[in-house]
């Protein structure tokens, strides 16, 4: 219709989106990141061992085996924090020392996180890179796979298919993150450089001036 101006938010950037020529109409401004106002403390133990934060989907898709493969494998080595979200706690057994609830806070955690272990959503992905967390990814299903394909692409950390999954090949796949935190910290600052929300409201203003 005339008068009428295309404008497309696009939460994400290079390098973790392939670098590709785009409409003028489309503006890249890094993810939209939430986490609750009041941080809820987080008692971990308190020792040198990196700190791996395990995410299952807040939307319930059944992918809690990986938090299971995770607090088999990883408790001797790593500290272990697991949000279960959608998938039930107490199905896990003994956690161990590993710290595992329903929902916790992310940000308290990833300013401490070596590498985050997760199925791919897109929210849990970006939240971790913004933080210039590695990032091991067992594709559950949806757009996962992708997701999974543009972390690697990106250098910012694994895949580990969800057919291979073992407690072993996990911890294997958590040790190749640990590696990938400069490929990580390219993808933060590719978020940083895109001016972020603030850059989605100025452009949402000009448009509607």
């Amino acid at each position: 219709m005339a008068g009428w101006k295309l404008l497309t938010i696009y939460h994400t950037a290079e390098p973790l989106d392939y670098p590709r020529r785009l409409p003028p109409s489309v503006v890249m401004v890094g993810p939209s990141l939430w986490d609750p106002t009041a941080e809820q403390s987080v008692d971990l133990p308190q020792d040198n061992r990196p700190l791996i934060l395990v995410g299952c989907s807040s939307e319930f898709q059944d992918d809690g085996a990986i938090a299971a493969a995770a607090l088999a494998g990883l408790r001797e080595r790593y500290r272990v924090v697991v949000t279960t979200a959608g998938v039930d706690p107490t199905s896990l057994g003994d956690p161990g020392d590993a710290v595992v609830a329903r929902f916790l806070p992310h940000v308290p955690i990833l300013r401490r996180a070596d590498v985050v272990v997760c199925h791919g959503g897109m929210g849990i992905t970006q939240k971790a890179l913004a933080f210039g967390v590695p990032v091991c990814v067992v594709p559950w299903g949806r757009d996962q796979l992708d997701v999974a394909a543009h972390v690697v692409a990106a250098g910012a950390g694994t895949r580990l298919g969800r057919r291979r999954l073992s407690p072993a090949r996990l911890t294997a796949a958590v040790d190749r993150a640990l590696a990938c935190r400069e490929g990580a910290a390219r993808v933060k600052a590719g978020f940083e450089a895109t001016g972020g929300v603030a850059k989605a409201a100025d452009r949402l203003e000009a448009l509607v001036a």
